[in-house]
Parts: structure tokens; sequence; C-alpha cells
């Protein structure tokens, strides 16, 4: 075994005593120099989308001191940059195995540096930390999550001033303030309960939450149309954050005839009945559609762990549930907001539609019909966030009209500068009850949208790549994908290669490579930034769908060939 890496576990061994379940994993590693391995080759990367990893023991895990370390470099960041009066930090959490846990940790350390914490009561989801941290004037703001991977996840979302997840510049300062630190020794603490009555921690009042539910509430566009509300709704939070905010927006807005998937409704980060609690998987769907044939639903809802993703289905005309990707729902979305901004006159001067470059181009097909601009940003709401932030500074915050990434995240107001499945889910049952009263499903309005702007199919396929041979497995294949000139994939010539690794469009620098192909079709690769895997992102335009999975598969099957070996 590599000396380093023994050093490492022998200090852990000897030094890891604040959380009595880490211990005994130590002693289990043992002898198993792959374990060793995997536990301690790197440090747990922070990045813009903060920190994300398995739950336990070593560098490479997240615990309670990487945890701490990430919050005391966080601190460090926030004194550097704000004056006394402006240093507190706004902290969420979800139902995942220890966020209770690593929140109050994270509340510690901030507190003990002269940082105010403020600390929702219970979980919360992430669109409510972006909310009050603007709410509340904060610094930052921090959301203790995994999103939607694996229950054995954890991970740490940072929030800047304005809401919106880090940026690349400020993320690496904040890196750089981590790195500078003792795992065990440079972590300043005090405890919680004393952090309570000193007031340097305090709760976040319940007010913040119920202003929340009010801006969500203010995204209807159905303006003076007719719309009957009482159709069968059955929802899934997946374990998660999300089942009070969204019920009580519906029920308050009129939406009462809601079944709750009773396995899935109380927050347990085991996920014991969906092991991948994804609403973009059919597992996690699978006992929502359930439900939802029992009785007779109309419509399916699920949010992820921390609310900020949101998968549907519904029925065809067959009767049999179908799930919509997030494409479809986005697309139907956008058509949705634009045609009744339209008819309502609310249109503003200016209107914009924020996109990710992974999401289908199809969406700017839709927006052009309206008059709206389309802005194509990297993967990550982060930067449909910015975008947003921007136009504000411009005075412009009224331009933004609706932003979405294929991955099932939605966001139709500048309130929040992350996806928000509250919102989503909220204007989802708007946009259905509102055909439904028009004798019109989301089918039917899809199935218009193909007609209006021809067929567009877009897929995503995942390859897990674990541990150290993986992460190096995965900078092998996208060398290969760079460097290889490649001319075609399933005999769809590839017109241009552009990798935005070198800065394209203003945007900044990202492992990603898109092939444009002939035809209005696209080729995708990227690595994961939250979990083991390269992703690839394939988009066909044809006639029809048929003739569009011909080509499709095609496609994918040369791409496993070259990423598979």
């Amino acid at each position: 075994m590599d000396s380093t890496l023994k050093a490492k576990y022998e200090i852990w061994m000897e030094k890891a005593v604040a959380d009595p379940d880490l211990k005994p994993e130590l002693e289990a590693m043992a002898g198993d120099e792959a374990k060793i391995e995997d536990a301690f080759y790197k440090d747990l990367e922070f990045g813009t989308a903060g920190l994300r990893g398995v739950i336990g023991a070593g560098t490479n895990r997240m615990n309670v001191y990487i945890v701490a370390r990430a919050s005391q470099g966080l601190s460090n960041y926030v004194i550097n940059h704000f004056p006394a009066e402006k240093r507190s930090i706004a902290i969420s959490y979800d139902s995942r195995i220890k966020s209770d846990v690593f929140a109050k940790i994270a509340a510690e350390v901030f507190a003990a540096n002269g940082i105010k914490a403020y600390i929702f009561k219970e979980l919360m989801p992430v669109p409510c930390v972006s909310y009050a941290t603007r709410t509340l004037q904060c610094a930052a703001g921090i959301m203790v999550t995994a999103s939607h991977n694996p229950s054995k996840y954890n991970g740490y979302k940072v929030y800047g001033a304005d809401g919106c997840q880090m940026t690349t510049a400020a993320a690496n300062e904040v890196l750089g303030e981590i790195e500078k630190l003792d795992l065990f020794a440079d972590s300043k603490r005090i405890a919680f309960e004393e952090g309570l009555k000193a007031g340097s921690i305090a709760w976040i009042p319940d007010e913040v939450y119920t202003a929340f539910v009010e801006e969500v509430k203010k995204q209807s566009v159905v303006g003076d149309a007719e719309i009957n509300k009482d159709v069968a709704i059955v929802y899934s939070p997946l374990n998660g954050a999300g089942l009070k905010p969204v019920l009580r927006t519906l029920k308050e807005t009129g939406y009462t005839n809601i079944t709750v998937v009773k396995e899935q409704e109380q927050p347990d980060g085991n996920f014991p009945t969906c092991p991948y609690p994804n609403p973009e998987i059919h597992e996690a769907m699978a006992l929502g559609m359930e439900y939802a044939a029992k009785y007779n639903a109309d419509l399916l809802l699920a949010t992820d762990p921390d609310s900020d993703r949101v998968g549907i289905a519904v029925k065809d005309k067959e009767g049999n549930y179908q799930l919509l990707t997030g494409n479809q729902t986005g697309m139907l979305l956008t058509d949705y907001v634009c045609s009744r901004r339209t008819e309502n006159g609310t249109m503003p001067n200016d209107p914009v539609v924020i996109k990710t470059i992974v999401t289908t181009d199809m969406v700017e097909q839709i927006a052009s019909h309206y008059g709206v601009r389309t802005v194509n940003v990297l993967t990550g709401f982060k930067y449909i966030g910015e975008q947003i932030g921007l136009l504000e500074k411009q005075g412009k915050a009224d331009s933004y009209i609706f932003g979405f990434e294929e991955s099932y995240g939605y966001l139709s107001g500048s309130y929040v500068r992350d996806k928000d499945a509250v919102d989503a889910a909220f204007l989802i049952c708007e946009m259905f009850c509102y055909y439904k009263t028009r004798g019109i499903s989301l089918l039917d309005k899809l199935d218009e949208l193909y007609q209006r702007h021809g067929y567009c199919l877009n897929t995503l396929y995942s390859y897990q790549f674990e541990g150290a041979a993986g992460f190096a497995k995965m900078k092998e294949i996208m060398k290969d994908f760079q460097t290889a000139g490649i001319t075609a994939f399933g005999g769809r010539k590839v017109e241009t290669l552009l990798d935005y690794n070198t800065g394209i469009d203003g945007l900044p620098k990202e492992n990603v490579l898109k092939f444009l192909l002939e035809g209005h079709g696209s080729v995708v690769v990227r690595p994961s930034g939250t979990e083991p895997k390269l992703k690839t992102y394939v988009t066909v335009s044809a006639p029809d769908k048929a003739a569009a999975e011909v080509i499709e598969k095609k496609i994918v099957e040369d791409l496993k060939k070259r990423i598979n070996g």
C-alpha cells in the first residue's frame, strides 16, 4: 500500500472519534488495501456543486470532519468578503442519512467564527434555502443533500448571496481556504444549544417559508381562463423534503383531490421502496404508477429527496400511464407559459427562456414561435440562476419567464435561483387542468408541438465508473472522444465538434463535448459533476418517432462501442 495512504488511515484510526459510526468502519478496513485506497486516495472534491460523496470514514467520504472543514473554509471566505454586520449563512437539509447532523455541525462552525447561522427547524427543499439566503440577506447558504443519488450518498451544496449556487471563481476560492486546513485541528465549533442560547444560531422564521409558498403561488399564468381543478392527483415525495411544501401549495390553490404514496410519504434516508430516488428513472416512479392505476388518477407527480426535480406520468388513450421525459415536460411548460402570457398580455418586452446545452433544442423553436429569445448555458442549474442574476442587474429580471434542464429541473420565476420542484409541481397541475378543461391531454399537446415543429427524440445514457480506477478510465474516454477525429455516429456525419473546455460563446470552460450531426442531431459527452458516471445525450430529428428511434439506436451502438472498448 502507498505509504501516504497508510499514514492517512492511521491518523484517522487515532483521531476520528467525533462520530461513533466511523471507528467500526475504519477497523473493518484493516488489511483491505482496496477499501483503504478508495476511502483515502483523494479528498472529496469541492466545486460549484459543493461536496457530494458516499457517507463514511475517509477523506473521499462525507462525514463530520469533511463537513466541518468545508464549513470552516466557507467561513473564512465569508469573513474575507463581507463586513461583520453582513456575515450570516442560511442552512437547510433534506431527509438523507446524517443530513440533520451535518447541518447542525455546519451551524456550529459558522457560529464559532462569528457568522450568524440561520437554520430551518425541519427539512426543507433546495429552493427554500435559495429563497431564505436572499430574503434574510445572507452572505451564503448551504443545503445538505445528495439530491437524487442513492441512499449511501450525502452532500453539501453552497449558495452565494444571490441565492445561486456558487460560481467557479468563488468555489475555487473556498476550495483554497479548505485546503489550508488540517482536517482534525483547524475547524472551530461551539455546541449547537449554546449557539441557540447566545443568538449566534437561530431558527429560520416560519414567515420565510410562508413567503416562499406565496411566491410560488404567484407563478400562476392561467389568468381569467376557466379551469376545473377537480382532477385526481397521486403525489410521491420519494421519502424526501417535498411533502409539506408541495401539498401546502397545491391545496391552498385549490387542488384537493390528492393521494400521497404512503410508503414514500415520510422522510426516510434509506429510501426503502426506491433505491435510486430519482424521478428520471422508472424504478423510482414504479410505486407511484401502481397507486395511479389503483386510484384511477389523472396525473402522477414525484419529487426527488431535496425537491428540486419533478417527474410526471399521465394516461394515454388506452388508459395506461406514460412517463414523460424531462425534455417533454419542459417543452410543454415552455409552450404553456409562453401561450398563456401571450393570451393574458403579461409577456415582458424582451422575454427570455434559458436552457442548458444538453437540453432539447426544440425549446428554441417553441420559444421563437412566441417571439421569445432562448439563452443556452452550460449543464447545471447554477448557470440558469446566474443568467437570471445578470438580467436582474440590468433591471430586466421580469424578462425571465422560464428555464429548465433535461434532468427534470424547472423554474418559472426569479424569486429563487435554483430549480424548484414546488413551483414545477404547481405549474404542471395548472397546465394539466387548463388543457383537461378544454378536452386536451398533455400527450395530445405534445403531439401538437411535434406536428408544429417536427419530431425530436432526446435520450440520455449513463455509464458507471466507480473508484480510483473508474475515475482514471473516464479521463481516458473523454480524451479519446476529444482527439480521435470522430467523423460519424451511427452513419450520421459529424459536422462540428464543440469542445466547451476551450470556452465557447463566452461560457466558462467545462469538460463537455458536443458533436453536431447532419440532419439537426447531436451527441453530447460529459462526466457527471456529482456522480461517478459518464453521461451521453443523443438528439435526433426525424419525420416521426419510429424513424427517429431507428437512427438513435445506431448512434447509441457506436457510443457504447467507443465507451466500453
